[in-house]
Parts: C-alpha cells; sequence; structure tokens
C-alpha cells in the first residue's frame, strides 16, 4: 500500500498545481469571485490533503501491522475527491447543489486524522 499511496499522492500533488495556476490564471475574471474562493479553497485542501497521503506512507511504514493508515489514506482520497472535488466543479459548473456534497468529504478528512492520530497513540 506504501508504493499505491505515495503514487497517487505523487499524481495529485501535481494534479493540484495544475489546477491552482488554471485557477489563478485562467478562471479570475470568468467566474464569480465567491465561486473562485471556492475553487481556491478546494484545490488548497487537495493539496494539503496530499500532503497527508505521503505522512499515510511513513505511518505504513513506522507501523505497517496497523491497518489504520490504509483506512486514513482511502479517507483522504475520498475527501479529495468529495470536498475538493464538489468544490472545484461547483465552480467551474455554477451547479450550488453539489456544496451539499461538500461536508461528507470533508467528515473524510477529519476521519483519516483521527485514525492516524489513533496509530501514533497505540504505538
Amino acid at each position: 500500500m506504501e508504493r499505491t499511496f505515495f503514487l497517487i499522492a505523487s499524481l495529485l500533488g501535481g494534479l493540484s498545481v495544475a489546477l491552482g495556476a488554471f485557477g489563478a490564471h485562467g478562471l479570475r475574471g470568468r467566474i464569480e469571485e465567491s465561486l473562485l474562493a471556492n475553487y481556491q479553497t478546494g484545490v488548497s485542501y487537495m493539496f494539503y490533503h496530499t500532503l497527508a497521503l505521503f505522512a499515510v506512507v511513513l505511518a505504513l511504514g513506522k507501523w505497517p501491522a496497523s491497518a489504520l493508515p490504509v483506512w486514513a489514506g482511502w479517507l483522504f482520497i475520498a475527501g479529495i475527491v468529495l470536498f475538493s472535488g464538489s468544490l472545484c466543479v461547483m465552480a467551474l459548473t455554477g451547479m450550488r447543489w453539489l456544496g451539499a456534497i461538500t461536508p461528507i468529504g470533508g467528515a473524510a478528512f477529519i476521519a483519516g486524522w483521527l485514525l492516524l492520530a489513533i496509530t501514533a497513540w497505540r504505538a
């Protein structure tokens, strides 16, 4: 799983930079400021949780017997898709109802962090 999460994190890191550049240079002045702010929040959280996936890789190396970091990794990925994805798609399409999905992704982020904390606590 370490290799899988490292690969996914690497790809998401590059995608975060590309989406951030697109937002800064391609969207400014083309969409409402509130939607641009949502987009930027989505990209920022995507990048933060890409780094969290690298923390998962470290946790898997340090505590290989624990399944909790694996769950944390999948929760971070789900959070990126649901939280960041919903904000970015909402900004690009104007479909504000997607905002209802965003908190589910936020809950996945929180759960992932808690699982990493429990992993360290139990070690």
